[in-house]
């Protein structure tokens, strides 16, 4: 079937570059309006934290994700001066549609003013910089705005501006090593065109998705680097293995050159991306659209450079033909080279007369490397690790500096006493303050504010709240302590009529929620994550053992990634080489996202490794021939595709956000260890130590498996 699609696409090339070139354009205009449609909401739909928001929104009238505040530092103002500066902020408001001033509190030198909208956060952004023109025209001195919508306004300039260097950075070294495999040819620009085609495609995806789901602002800068790493991965393999297939063919046409290199390489990236997309795909699983769409994102990724694999590249290397392939000057260092006396073949010698020794080594160094995943400790997110140059960081530089970081997120206790003036009873105005005083007795809270009238309580008397301060900012370990203690201890003590709920709303009970909803599934996406692609690995290796090694290496690649992880932002190693934030939290989508795409380009690497072998152990080399065989061909080329990856995510790493870089950095060091200690010296071993079992596949499963025509199905079976 990929025999006769490939002549198909070959057959109709022009129109097929043609195809993509559209997809180019319609790819520029979804990078440019898609920005406009993405968001940075943690809401997890049906927990306490979304109720009690629907409730502050609804009958409150307060929309947390799109409320502005305004901070303006004074010094020995009079209560005239602040009255005065408190009216010309609510003037300069009236640029914000629907913006209204719901809290105003002068404390410690500053004057802080909430400007709440009706606005969704990313159309509320939008209003940021009409904002502080107006507070300048106002003559608010030193009025600095901050919030949700002023963080996201800020932010995605910086994010473009971090994509387009780390663009530029990802493809000057893929271009330097694409050189020094390939040497210098015109197929060399291939590569590139693929990953171009493969970006634009999964940006019209993502463009048509953010019509009608949240999408997270982090996208573009994610599909767009690891796109562009994992096309030219793709593209790179496919060159490299139609070189080969033309110099051993002989002056054979180089389309039929062109149909046998996808038979091999081409099926080997269907699978590699099959088990990239299956990682991804799990994601959609997360009850959280933050993580749902990074999970919808992410797969559109795979998809896409499989499709660009299966068609814009085998229709331009037909256009180029045979010269386009061939090296003029500079020929490549693989060029020319005895593949079996290379570097990788080297290795493999040693490691297959000592493979115990090599094992206890490797597993003892990866241990060490991975140790430090005890010390992981996740947050919902950060207020500190942001650039913090940009004027909205500085105003909470400013606030959390004069009165506390936890000022600024306050927990949300709401009260429902089920009917209207409920609350506004003696019996319940008791209750609330037996709450508010058990809250304050705890030890992780700094303040409470209550009261039997507005804000505090609403106009039908049904809803009340108290707001809680706590000592630390809202993603600290204690604050997500004080929410578990306050849910779980603190309000049932407090025991209100039957009929009263009470919730725990709040940036920090948000971010308690998102944790929880997102690991609580987590063991069922690992589970189902392994399931299918130890499905997928059977088919592609045609063994049972070969799979189950290729599933249990990737989740140590996973677990050691883990570990580096705290090492390089917990621990500070590294960071002041790296540029990275040094904190003691790690972001709590990032772990699930990187298990998610390092599982699946895990597998893609074993994929093009193992398949080797298996072709040579199908010519009938024996297993550590075969073994010797697969690493010499793939190993350089492999190695050569990981560090072009690395290149992309460095874009990441390089970056101003500290969960692209802790994202960046957890793939990045994931996929070197992977493509060389792991694969190098881990599989080989596992592999000489197993010998024919590593080809096992029982009768039965191969009949499933394969078809009576296939060739390969010969040295199947039984060791």
């Amino acid at each position: 079937m990929l025999e006769r699609w490939i002549r198909l696409v070959i057959r109709w090339r022009v129109a097929v570059v043609a195809g993509w070139i559209v997809v180019l354009l319609l790819g520029g205009l979804a990078s440019m309006r898609l920005p406009a449609l993405l968001s940075t909401s943690l809401t997890v739909p049906g927990s306490d934290s979304a109720r009690a928001n629907v409730v502050l929104v609804r009958d409150f009238h307060e929309n947390i994700e799109g409320t502005f505040s305004v901070v303006v530092p004074f010094r020995r103002a009079t209560p005239a001066q602040i009255g005065d500066l408190e009216r010309r902020v609510a003037a300069a408001a009236r640029v914000v549609p629907t913006a209204r001033v719901t809290q105003e509190r002068a404390i410690l030198g500053l004057l802080y003013v909430n400007l709440q909208t009706s606005m969704p956060l990313n159309h509320a952004s939008t209003h940021t910089d009409a904002l502080r023109r107006a507070l300048r025209a106002e003559g608010v001195p030193g009025a600095l705005v901050t919030g949700p919508p002023a963080l996201e306004a800020d932010l995605t300039p910086i994010l473009n501006s971090d994509l387009h260097r780390g663009e530029v950075l990802a493809v000057a070294l893929a271009l330097a090593l694409l050189v020094a495999v390939l040497g210098l040819c015109w197929a060399l620009l291939i590569p590139f065109v693929v990953a171009a085609g493969s970006v634009a495609a999964a940006l019209v995806i993502v463009y048509l998705l953010a019509q009608r789901f949240l999408m997270v602002l982090y996208i573009p800068n994610i599909v767009a680097l690891i796109g562009l790493g994992l096309a030219i991965d793709y593209s790179l393999l496919i060159v490299h293995r139609l070189r080969q297939e033309i110099r051993e063919g002989g002056g054979g046409d180089v389309g039929e050159a062109i149909v046998r290199t996808m038979s091999s390489a081409g099926r080997t990236v269907v699978f590699s991306g099959l088990a990239v997309g299956i990682g991804l795909a799990t994601l959609l699983l997360v009850p959280v659209p933050f993580v749902r769409s990074l999970g919808a994102a992410g797969l559109t990724v795979p998809v896409v450079a499989l499709g660009a694999a299966l068609t814009l590249q085998p229709a331009l290397l037909s256009l180029i033909g045979r010269r386009g392939v061939s090296p003029v000057g500079f020929r490549g260092l693989l060029a020319g080279r005895d593949i079996l006396g290379g570097a990788w073949a080297r290795i493999a010698r040693p490691v297959l007369r000592r493979p115990v020794l090599v094992l206890v080594a490797s597993a003892l160094a990866l241990s060490a490397l991975g140790a430090s995943v005890f010390w992981l400790q996740l947050t919902p997110g950060s207020l500190t690790a942001i650039p913090q140059q940009v004027e909205s960081a500085r105003a909470l530089q400013l606030v959390s500096a004069r009165v506390g970081s936890a000022v600024i997120t306050p927990i949300e206790i709401v009260i429902d006493a089920g009917a209207s003036k409920r609350v506004d009873s003696p019996a319940y105005a008791a209750k609330r303050l037996l709450l508010a005083k058990a809250v304050l007795a705890d030890p992780g809270v700094f303040a409470v504010a209550v009261d039997n009238k507005p804000p505090f309580v609403d106009g039908t008397g049904r809803f009340a709240r108290i707001l809680v301060v706590s000592h630390r900012y809202y993603g600290d370990e204690t604050t997500q302590r004080l929410v578990h203690r306050l849910r779980d201890r603190v309000i049932p003590s407090v025991r209100f009529p039957s009929g009263t709920t009470v919730l725990v709303g709040g940036a920090a009970a948000q971010g308690v929620d998102f944790l929880s909803a997102v690991y609580g599934t987590l063991p069922w996406i690992v589970l189902l994550a392994l399931s299918l692609a130890y499905l997928v690995l059977v088919r592609a290796f045609r063994s049972l053992l070969l799979a189950l090694v290729a599933v249990l290496l990737d989740l140590l690649s996973v677990g050691v990634t883990y570990g580096l992880l705290v090492v390089v932002f917990r621990f500070g190693v590294g960071s002041a080489l790296l540029g990275t934030y040094h904190v003691s939290q790690i972001e709590g989508w990032v772990p699930i996202f990187v298990f998610a795409v390092l599982f699946g380009l895990s597998s893609d690497y074993e994929v093009f490794i193992v398949t080797r072998m298996r072709e040579s152990w199908d010519r009938g080399a024996g297993t550590r021939q075969a073994i010797t065989d697969g690493l010499a061909h793939t190993g350089g080329v492999v190695t050569a595709a990981a560090v072009i990856l690395v290149g992309a995510l460095s874009g990441l790493v390089f970056g101003h956000i500290a969960g692209l870089q802790e994202l960046g950095v957890g793939l990045a060091l994931g996929v070197l260890i992977d493509a060389t200690v792991i694969r190098g010296l881990v599989l080989p071993s596992v592999m000489a130590l197993m010998g024919r079992w590593n080809w096992w596949l029982p009768a039965p499963v191969a009949r499933v498996l394969m078809t009576k025509a296939s060739p390969l199905a010969a040295r199947g079976g039984r060791p």
